[in-house]
């Protein structure tokens, strides 16, 4: 089976915090190698900010983003599923989009940022997190949720204004196809924007490659897809 592309240039990266939602957040920070270019939210699954976000980061921006992961759990990490989800349902929706709001002023105060408005790209859990985010965050202009966990009410969607591009696997149990073209609907009913949901042959997280349910060939065409996009709806500041 074909292996995801690794970055040709080990990226800048950093340990940073920075305030949000009253309090001092924490994340991890990537550059590209150029040093500068368009912002890019990185938002965790519910396993925390672990080993293999911070490696989606470090591709992001060996694709020449400038890249912030905030750490929703303040540093802890889930060892198992049942930790996981205990640890997601100790962080209130409403207190979640709070911090990422507070991420995305920060990511774009940075010189280093040349875009006008941030990307948002998240998986599971975090995937949610950008549907949720990119609702009410006008600075938000491209989100990309990977089979995007909507734990609680759909968010109110009528204020999204962001281009929207998921990527979902037939196979998940946990979000089927018909949850998808329902959220799909709602969407579009709501905001008069049509998100373009993709499909894969493929289960549940099926991008993350320190995972058994890792699908190479759907990670490879979501990433692609995901580049492009992200290229294609970051305007450069004017």
């Amino acid at each position: 089976m074909p292996e995801q592309p690794k970055p040709a240039e080990t990226p800048a990266r950093q340990n940073v915090t920075f305030p949000s939602a009253g309090a001092t957040a924490h994340g991890y920070l990537a550059l590209p190698p150029s040093g500068r270019g368009p912002g890019v939210l990185l938002v965790q699954e519910w396993w925390g900010l672990t080993d293999h976000i911070a490696e989606v980061a470090d591709r992001l921006a060996a694709e020449g983003f400038v890249v912030l992961a905030p750490d929703l759990y303040g540093g802890s990490v889930a060892h198992d599923a049942e930790e996981a989800r205990r640890m997601m349902r100790a962080l209130p929706v409403a207190r979640g989009v709070e911090l990422l709001a507070g991420a995305v002023g920060h990511l774009l105060s940075l010189p280093e940022v040349t875009s006008a408005s941030a990307g948002a790209v998240g998986f599971c859990m975090g995937g949610g997190f950008v549907l949720y985010l990119a609702a009410v965050e006008p600075r938000v202009s491209a989100a990309v949720p990977f089979y995007g966990v909507i734990r609680d009410e759909l968010p109110d969607f009528s204020r999204l204004r962001a281009h929207v591009l998921g990527h979902y696997g037939e196979r998940d149990r946990s979000i089927t196809p018909q949850r998808v073209e329902e959220l799909r609907a709602t969407i579009h009913r709501q905001s008069g924007l049509s998100p373009d949901f993709r499909m894969y042959p493929a289960g549940h997280a099926f991008f993350n490659d320190h995972r058994p349910t890792h699908h190479p060939e759907a990670a490879s065409d979501a990433w692609h897809s995901t580049i492009t996009f992200l290229h294609d709806h970051l305007d450069p500041r004017p």
